[in-house]
């Protein structure tokens, strides 16, 4: 578990099954995401059965973000374990984050994800990590700039144009991202 100021990272749970289902499920949130929202809690449940696999395989996932104002599970965000090729990279970490459309614009992708680079490059003690986003996902990249990911290319991902950045440990370290 990791805490900021306003969150609780933490590994998810059944429990934050209709939290996930109300985000998920919104058009607008997956709009950038395969445009497929998901229509049912089982597949929510099939989602965090993978994500356990992924805790138990690899030490790490995406983590559920809590407000700990209203204990409200509000999104997730972290670290997935790629062992598949990808853009020419294979066993890399990617960060990740998604939102309730109701939390967009506060802060909370910034302040969770900085959490999560820094357990990242402190504790699993990786040289870079990388993010991928829809070339139209202004927000999105608006947050990796303020993270102080490098833009790198636009590649193609299963026929459509996405967007690969990179962080470097050694810039996480020596430059402190903008506020």
């Amino acid at each position: 578990m990791i805490e900021t100021e306003r969150l609780i990272l933490r590994e998810l749970e059944y429990t934050d099954k209709n939290d996930l289902f109300e985000m998920d499920s919104d058009p607008e949130v997956h709009l950038y995401i395969e445009n497929n929202p998901v229509k049912t809690i089982d597949e929510i449940q099939k989602a965090i059965k993978i994500l356990k696999k992924q805790y138990d395989e690899n030490g790490i996932a995406r983590w559920a973000v809590v407000n700990k104002l209203t204990n409200e599970c509000i999104g997730w965000s972290g670290l997935k374990y790629f062992n598949q090729p990808l853009n020419n990279h294979n066993n890399f970490y990617e960060l990740g984050y998604r939102f309730k459309k109701k939390h967009w614009g506060k802060g909370f992708a910034t302040e969770s994800s900085r959490a999560i680079l820094d357990f990242g490059f402190k504790n699993l003690n990786v040289e870079q990590i990388f993010a991928i986003t829809d070339p139209r996902n202004e927000s999105s990249k608006k947050v990796l700039a303020k993270l102080g990911f490098d833009f790198i290319e636009t590649f193609d991902y299963e026929g459509d144009p996405t967007d690969w950045f990179e962080l470097k440990k050694t810039t996480w370290e020596n430059k402190k991202p903008n506020p």
